[in-house]
C-alpha cells in the first residue's frame, strides 16, 4: 500500500504529543539553548549527526552479548535483532545527514556557530560518553530515550516543510537526495526523512517493552517488529 507522505506530515502534526521524560525535557532544552526554537536545517543536520551514535553503541554491547551469551539461543536472537536493526537505522540516519547538506549547499546556507568542528566534538564527545554508560547500565532506557529523541525529530520535519511551502516546487535533481528517495521534490523528500524518524521511534518503543506507544501509518496494519 502506498503511503500518502502528505497526510502522514498532517498526522504527525495533529496527533497529541508524548509526554516526555524528565532527561528528554532537559535534552531538548538544551538543543533549544544552543541552535535556537525556530527549526531550520542546521538544526535538523545537528539531530542527525547525533542520532547516529546511539545505534553504534548498542551494536557494540550486543557484540558483547553475542561473545559472552552464545549459548543462550533466546539471547542470541534478540542481540542479532538489535544489531540488524541498528545497522540499517544509523545508516538511513547517516543519508539524512547528508541529505539536509546537499540541501543546504544548494541553498548556500552556511553552517552555524554550533555546527563548527569544535563544538561540534565536544556534543558528540558528551552523546557517545552517555550513549556508552546507558548501553551498559540500562539499555531499555536507552531504547526510551532515543523513541522521545526521533519523536522530537518527526515533529521538528513536519514542522519545516509546514513551514517552508516553497518546498513543494522544488524539484529534487541531486543525485544524492535521489539515491536516499527518487521523490519529485524536497517537500516529499523531508516528509519521507519524517517517517524513517517515526520508524526508528516504533522500534524504539518495541525494544523498550513499550508497544503500546507504536504510532503506524494510517490505514496500514501494524509493523512486525520481532
Amino acid at each position: 500500500m502506498a503511503i500518502d507522505l502528505r497526510k502522514e506530515q498532517l498526522n504527525t502534526l495533529k496527533t497529541p504529543r508524548l509526554k516526555y521524560s524528565f532527561a528528554a525535557r532537559i535534552f531538548f532544552f538544551g538543543m533549544d539553548l544552543a541552535t535556537g526554537k525556530k527549526n531550520r536545517l542546521a538544526k535538523a543536520k545537528l539531530l542527525e549527526i547525533l542520532a547516529c551514535i546511539p545505534y553504534r553503541e548498542w551494536e557494540i554491547r550486543q557484540y558483547f552479548r553475542l561473545t559472552y551469551k552464545y549459548f543462550n539461543r533466546k539471547k542470541v536472537d534478540w542481540a542479532q535483532d538489535i544489531i540488524a536493526w541498528g545497522r540499517a537505522a544509523q545508516d538511513n540516519e547517516y543519508m539524512h545527514l547528508l541529505v539536509i547538506q546537499e540541501k543546504m549547499r544548494e541553498d548556500n546556507l552556511k553552517d552555524p556557530w554550533f555546527l563548527s568542528t569544535p563544538v561540534v566534538f565536544l556534543i558528540t564527545t558528551f552523546y557517545i560518553v552517555l550513549s556508552k554508560i546507558v548501553a551498559w547500565t540500562n539499555i531499555k532506557a536507552g531504547f526510551r530515550f532515543n523513541a522521545e529523541f526521533e519523536d522530537h525529530a518527526e515533529i521538528i520535519y513536519a514542522q519545516m516543510v509546514q513551514e517552508n511551502p516553497q518546498w513543494e516546487k522544488e524539484p529534487v535533481t541531486n543525485p544524492i537526495v535521489k539515491e536516499y528517495a527518487d521523490l519529485a521534490n524536497y517537500a516529499d523528500i523531508f516528509r519521507r526523512i519524517g517517517l524513517d524518524e517515526r520508524d526508528h521511534r516504533n522500534h524504539s518503543f518495541y525494544y523498550a517493552g513499550m508497544p503500546e506507544k507504536i504510532f503506524n501509518y494510517e490505514g496500514m496494519p501494524d509493523p512486525d517488529h520481532h
